[in-house]
Order: structure tokens, then sequence, then C-alpha cells
């Protein structure tokens, strides 16, 4: 028996260098993503660090076709812009609710559940759907198989991650996802839901927090560090995330070398450090911002349990960069720098004339240190105090704008682009809304 497997598996081998036997091919498989409140920032964001073909179902829900199997929980603690991250398991196309319902029931067979089980459903672009019915079946489809379970039910008709993760629906119950894409629809389980109560921890939690030096959210910080993809080319995914609370360490760091200019209070330093980059660079003028940033490593480092020392920081003028850093050495800049006065009255022209000064100063000094295709992702501020959002306008020679998104989504209407290729982030009632602008060095 064992040598007419040996010669089977040889006999096929030799087929395939001869031609004569189809090679295997990879299953293709869909996962989506539910995206955050910008969903054109999330879609750039996902493009950046994972590779495959895209297409969005609903206005906040991208599919990713990829051959790759994905660790949804890896992934999902490093994007910024992710609600939810699950996997398609059926397309359906015109369906009725018996024909939605079948495909349904392979997910609620896998079930192996000795207490009570808990299920949800969350629809996304579902025009018509008995919900209430559904959930009743499915309730009843699961009492006949004698399981006891509770369908978790919401206001709204998809469950926030927060519902998600405190009625377990992922490692002991389930949460069913449909997904409307023009006359089809998808079905999915979720896999895994932004940890929001990390990002909390992680924003809140830290010691030094100044809203003059910086108050960038870490999962902006997140999102502007995947933009500026500093990592091997070869690498499809970055290492896994070391998660707060958990205290595990990073076993492995890339060796890039990251700038975040205008530190602040060491956000994109402290966030990049919990992504396994350990080569980190921080400055400012500021010698409050300084301490701001030391303190706020030192915090990550206890409570995380890292090791990262190979990190620099200076207090010094942006505008003489170059002075203390080699050329050509810096493959990233990250960096929201002073977006100006956040309060009190303006004078709107003075101070866009300032920091066009700044920033394009800045740049200049940029495009000295930055390794040749080097990128920077940078927030340049919108203001919303006159009657007509400002835009500021600096120098950019030496690089260009690079658009974020995927190219065949590029003319898609839902996606919320500038006439420059940049994406504006901001709520409404904010004087001072946030330009995420990706640089490259030309």
């Amino acid at each position: 028996m064992l040598l007419n497997l040996i010669v089977g598996a040889t006999l096929a081998v030799a087929q395939i260098r001869m031609g004569t036997r189809p090679v295997p091919t990879k299953q293709n498989m869909n996962y989506f993503f539910v995206l955050g409140n910008n969903p054109t920032l999330s879609i750039a964001e996902i493009s950046a660090l994972q590779s495959g073909g895209y297409a969005l179902a609903a206005d906040n829900v991208l599919i990713l076709t990829t051959e790759q199997k994905i660790n949804c929980v890896q992934t999902i603690n490093r994007l910024g812009g992710t609600i939810k991250i699950g996997l398609i398991s059926a397309k359906l196309d015109n369906a009725n609710f018996t024909k939605i319902y079948s495909n349904i029931l392979p997910l609620f067979n896998k079930i192996n559940s000795s207490g009570k089980f808990n299920f949800g459903i969350s629809d996304y672009n579902i025009k018509k759907l008995n919900k209430q019915k559904l959930g009743l079946e499915l309730k009843k489809y699961l009492k006949n198989k004698g399981i006891s379970s509770r369908w978790v039910t919401s206001r709204e008709p998809t469950l926030s991650s927060v519902v998600v993760e405190q009625n377990k629906l992922i490692n002991k119950g389930l949460e069913l996802v449909l997904v409307g894409r023009g006359q089809k629809i998808l079905i999915g389980q979720t896999l895994a839901v932004q940890p929001f109560k990390q990002l909390s921890f992680r924003d809140y939690g830290r010691p030094s927090r100044d809203d003059l030096s910086g108050m960038l959210p870490p999962k902006l910080a997140q999102i502007m560090i995947n933009l500026a993809k500093p990592r091997p080319s070869s690498s499809p995914l970055l290492p896994p995330l070391s998660l707060p609370l958990d205290k595990g360490e990073i076993k492995r760091g890339y060796g890039e070398v990251i700038l975040d200019p205008f530190c602040g209070s060491g956000t994109i330093l402290t966030e990049a450090m919990l992504m396994g980059y350990k080569n980190l660079i921080g400055s400012d003028i500021s010698p409050k911002a300084i301490n701001d940033t030391k303190t706020n490593i030192a915090w990550i480092n206890n409570n995380f349990q890292l090791k990262i020392t190979n990190y620099e920081l200076f207090n010094k003028d942006t505008k003489q960069l170059s002075r203390f850093i080699k050329p050509n050495s810096i493959d990233a800049i990250i960096t929201e720098p002073y977006l100006g006065p956040q309060r009190g009255k303006v004078k709107i022209n003075e101070v866009v004339r300032e920091l066009n000064n700044l920033y394009s100063q800045s740049l200049a000094e940029f495009a000295k240190v930055l390794k040749p295709n080097g990128q920077v992702v940078m927030v340049w501020p919108v203001f919303h105090i006159t009657p007509n959002a400002q835009h500021l306008m600096p120098n950019i020679n030496g690089f260009k704008i690079i658009n974020p998104i995927p190219k065949n989504l590029q003319q898609d209407k839902r996606i919320k682009l500038t006439s420059r290729n940049t994406i504006i982030y901001g709520r409404n009632q904010q004087k001072v809304w946030r330009e995420i602008v990706v640089l490259k060095k030309i």
C-alpha cells in the first residue's frame, strides 16, 4: 500500500513537470472588512498591508479575494481603521429567504456547544430581509439539535464590535454577517473585531497626554504607519502585534528606520514599537514634548514588556533635520506636525502662511534624510473656520503625492479623495480637520 502511494505521488510530480497533468491551483478565499468611520482611509490602509483583489460590496464593507489565508486576529490588531474581519462562506444570486437560510446552516452545523450558544446577525446593504424570522428559525434549528441558544440583538441593523466582544460571539458563539452587493448576497462569519479596550487603554491610559504637543489617536497612528509601508516588500503581513494587557513580548522587529520629526507625546513612535519596529527616531522643538515621549515610551515598554532600546530622541528644530540625521538614512517619515492654534480667535490667513512656510522647509529637510523612494505620511490641517474650508499648499519639490487607493477602486464614487489624491479625516463641528497626505521621494 505504502509503495503504491509513493509510486503514485512520484508519477503525479513527473506528469506535472512534463505538462501532462494540471498543476493544482490554490483556492481563492474571500474576506470581508467592515470599515471604520472613514471608509476611504480604511481601504487605503488595508490595501497597503495586504495584497489581493478588492471590491466594495457596500459603502462600508470591503471584500478581499486572496489565495493567502489571513490570520484575522493578528491583522485587525494592526489595522486602525477596520471594525470587523470575517470570511465569506457563500455567494448567492437573487436569493430568497429559503435559499439564504439553507446556505447559513453549514455555519451552524459546525457548532459543538455544551452550554448556551450565543449568535447574532448583522446585515449590510440588505434591502429586504426578515431578520426576525431568520433569527427565530435559527433558534428553532439549534433547539432541534439539542443546543440551547440566545439570539443577541441590537437596535441597529448591525452589531457593534463592543456587542460582539461582550457576548463572546467570536470564540464561543457566532456572528452571522449578510452583505448585499447589487443583486447578490454574501454570507459570512466574523472572525475578529477591533480591540477597542486595548486602543482605549493605549490612548487614555498613557501617562503623558497634552493637546498642545499632540493628541493623535492610536488608531490614526496605526493607519499612518501602515500607509508608509515601512517593511520588506516580500513580507505580505507584518509580524504579530503584542497585545496590550496580554504582556506578550514582541519576538522580532524590522531594520527599517522610522522618523517622526514632530513627535509630540510619542504616539507614532509607541505604536510603531507595538507593531514590531525597533529602529525609531523622534524629534521635537519642544523640551516638554521630548519628556512626554520618554515617559510614554517607558510606559509602553513596561506595560507590554517590550525591550526596545534602539531609538533616539532629539530636542531639535525640524527645519534643521539634516544637521543631526545622516543623508539618505531614513526609510519612512510619519508625522503629525503642529496644526496651528486650536482655540481662541485665529487670524486664519496668517496661520496658513506660517504653516505653509514651516511645512515647506520641513519637506525640504525630509528630502535630504530620506532614502531614495522613501515615503512620507503626513497630516496637513484643513481649517473650517470660515465658510469655505482652507487647505495648505506647501512646496513639495522632490516629492510626488501618491494615490493610496487600489487602482480598480479609484473611480468608484464612494471613494472620497481630494483633487490632489489625499484623504480628509474629521468630524462635524471640528474647526480643524486632518488631511492625510502620502508622499514619495522622487
